[in-house]
């Protein structure tokens, strides 16, 4: 048996390593995507006061500390029974909105980007953001930048900080905006539809308008065929910040809805002894291994699902990117809209919720109580138990809490969303080495790559998705001298 290591997997947040197994015959015999680090956010938040979580699980990364700072309010909101003031409720969505924006145009120039505008078969050196910025120019770079920049500065106006944002607390905010604060986010956010209209056209040019790349997401090596996640506004749009979970099954039929709160009703969650990261899966459905199909209770959760399980998009522009997109990748010839179920085809379903969140951001900026000053309502009631949801950009975020009367968290459950997604991702792994890794085959990096290529689909995070596991964490540490030279080497393998 011949035995492939890609260690580390490269553009993504946190660490991985893939495994892959040839039999006798050089065909693949078993992939595992591996994740070896281990957090703990989960055990040390216990003993914590409840209203510390929105700044605290903010520190699990600095990719999407927004994410967990809001759902963290949201839990501690409920944790108290206390609703926050509608103004409060449009910041924190406004700020959500911003940071959507920003970090769905960090994957799509800066992690999975590298892929297709400089070929997944180039050299490693150049399979980067240098070499995206190369291949768009130097104006569409700098409109990158500038965007980035722009939506941190959103962020930082609204949450206090750039990165880590400290203005959601239990009730609502601690500060409103002034009404030239106001102004400047609206501008910002008028730019931001402009740049998410700019980074469709840079999607249909150079992805959608080149034959190999179209057929790769049409084609068979990145598909799964699994039930699907996302949250939906009482429409049935598309939301990040608040409503109900929906479920839809492979074939489109809707499996059913339910209020984050119940979220154990739905989910149950796994451990395989070769990893760190669990596995959720339906509890209506059940776990029948890494498999697909209505029998299977594999669901993802992430950009894809969310355009699959919506009923539409809930502004202007981004449903018309919707009707598009669903027109191209899986025509129905008047019959009921069906799932897309090609992987790849969720870095085109990123940028219609790019174009979503900055539009929702205009909108939410010129909603004429965003400058009110009734920002927060302060907790009286004893806290007791709660759940936070919000979408993250990498797909459904809860956070569950329970405290003692004094409002010290007692328990702490977090399902995040490449957690998710862990399930699909070990799916496509290995759907996509048995698709190019065959008998008699010289396995080049471009090879290793495109098997990498399956898991950036989902955009993984995996500094918050490993946090809680019982037992003990391998660790080895190496002692060397002033020299560098191995003076030793302590283990410890469970």
């Amino acid at each position: 048996m011949t035995r492939l290591t890609i260690d580390p997997i490269t553009r993504l947040e946190g660490h991985g390593k893939i495994e892959i197994f040839l039999d006798d015959a050089g065909e693949v015999e078993r992939t595992y995507f591996q994740v070896p680090e281990l957090r703990g956010f989960e055990r040390f938040c216990v003993g914590r006061p409840v209203e510390e979580m929105p700044t605290l699980t903010n520190r699990i990364c600095g990719v999407c500390p927004e994410a967990h700072h809001m759902a963290a309010a949201k839990a501690a909101d409920a944790v108290y029974g206390v609703t926050p003031p509608r103004p409060a409720r449009l910041l924190r969505e406004a700020l959500y909105s911003a940071f959507f924006v920003t970090d769905h145009a960090t994957h799509f120039y800066a992690l999975g980007g590298p892929d297709f505008f400089v070929g997944p078969d180039a050299p490693v050196a150049e399979r980067n953001i240098l070499g995206v910025l190369q291949k768009v120019g130097a104006e569409a770079g700098a409109r990158v930048i500038g965007a980035r920049k722009a939506g941190h500065h959103v962020i930082e106006m609204i949450g206090g900080r750039a990165v880590h944002p400290c203005t959601a607390v239990p009730g609502g905010m601690t500060k409103g905006i002034t009404e030239s604060e106001r102004a400047e986010i609206e501008a910002i956010a008028r730019s931001m539809v402009d740049f998410s209209e700019f980074s469709i056209g840079v999607f249909d040019s150079l992805v959608m308008g080149d034959p190999a790349y179209r057929d790769a997401i049409l084609g068979d090596a990145y598909r799964h065929e699994t039930y699907y996640m996302g949250l939906v506004d009482a429409n049935g749009k598309v939301t990040f910040y608040d409503g109900r979970v929906r479920v839809v099954a492979p074939d489109g039929e809707r499996l059913g809805e339910y209020d984050p709160a119940d979220y154990q009703d739905w989910i149950a969650e796994r451990v395989e002894p070769w990893t760190y990261l669990k596995f959720p899966y339906l509890k209506k459905v059940g776990w029948k291994g890494f498999v697909d199909g209505k029998d299977s209770g594999v669901y993802t959760a992430m950009p894809l699902a969310r355009l699959n399980v919506a009923d539409g998009m809930a502004t202007p522009k981004a449903q018309a990117e919707y009707e598009r997109f669903f027109a191209t990748l899986a025509p129905t010839n008047g019959g009921p809209k069906q799932p897309v179920h090609g992987r790849l085809a969720a870095h085109w379903a990123r940028l219609v919720e790019m174009l979503f969140a900055a539009e929702r951001l205009v909108e939410l900026a010129t909603d004429p109580e965003i400058t009110s000053d009734d920002v927060r309502a302060v907790p009286t009631a004893t806290p007791t138990e709660g759940v936070g949801t919000v979408e993250a950009p990498r797909g459904t975020l809860t956070h569950h809490y329970r405290t003692d009367e004094r409002g010290i968290l007692t328990h702490v459950n977090l399902i995040v969303g490449t957690t998710n997604n862990y399930a699909p991702m070990c799916m496509s792994i290995e759907r996509a080495a048995r698709s190019l890794i065959h008998g008699g085959q010289v396995v080049g990096e471009g090879i290793l790559n495109r098997i990498e290529m399956a898991f950036r689909a989902y955009d993984p995070c995996f500094g918050c998705a490993t946090h809680s596991l019982p037992g003990h964490m391998p660790l080895e540490v190496t002692i060397r001298d002033a020299a560098g030279d191995v003076v030793d080497v302590i283990s410890r393998d469970d």
